[in-house]
């Protein structure tokens, strides 16, 4: 049963946070968003498993936007790992080239492919370690993969995810991503994994935006650390 938001002056108020804040913290924002968005996904456009890990493929460093305007052509000439697997890099270029390190990319998706049909008969693995084995896919595509297609209790964390998550409270001087994760784990349920990233990253696309957050529009502002610090 979804929890009532906690008040704003429940919170102690103390310069320096304890577990107890950083924990009301949580509750009051993933209850917000599984009210206002229970069912959060991916914005990047896919019909099925395969789709979603070519078009996560590439989004590195590359707006999902971007991505949705060059992945439906390409879906449509290869439909299949094994169609995609019988192409050459400079097949898939032609599709792919104004994407962010298309040259790569192009690599890593014939590639992918060919692993994919010789390895797992055409299907998307259900493990990290797995996914981790596939040309352009480390731990944070794995997990948007695990998250997304399977709803399995990951994080994945990107930019969005880091920038949003310090900014907001929810974490503390993480250094890197995985220390990002960690500390986003200590306090979501494994129900929640899968859907928490996805709030932040929408959160940080549309609301709390890196230059000029829309602090006056966002509703988590009453708890949120940048807001009242």
């Amino acid at each position: 049963m979804a929890l009532e938001l906690i008040p704003v002056d429940d919170m102690s108020g103390n310069s320096i946070e304890d577990n107890n804040d950083i924990k009301k913290r949580f509750e009051y924002i993933i209850n917000y968003f599984q009210k206002k968005n229970p069912n959060p996904t991916t914005e990047l456009k896919h019909k099925n498993g395969f789709e979603l890990l070519v078009a996560v493929i590439l989004s590195a460093q590359t707006q999902d936007s971007r991505v949705n305007t060059v992945t439906p052509k390409l879906f449509e000439k290869y439909p299949t790992p094994e169609a995609l697997a019988k192409a050459t890099s400079n097949d898939i270029y032609k599709y792919i080239s104004s994407v962010n390190y298309a040259g790569n990319k192009s690599d890593y998706l014939v590639r992918t492919a060919n692993i994919l049909v010789t390895k797992y008969n055409g299907k998307i693995p259900e493990n990290v370690n797995d996914l981790m084995t596939l040309p352009g896919v480390g731990r944070k595509t794995a997990h948007v993969i695990l998250a997304t297609l399977f709803n399995k209790p990951v994080i994945a964390v990107d930019t969005h995810v880091t920038r949003v998550s310090d900014r907001i409270g929810l974490t503390t001087d993480a250094k890197n991503p995985l220390e990002v994760e960690e500390q986003l784990v200590r306090y979501t349920s494994k129900e929640v994994m899968p859907k928490i990233s996805h709030w932040l990253i929408l959160h940080g696309r549309y609301i709390c935006t890196a230059r000029n957050p829309q602090c006056k529009k966002c509703d988590i502002r009453a708890v949120c650390r940048y807001y009242t610090t």
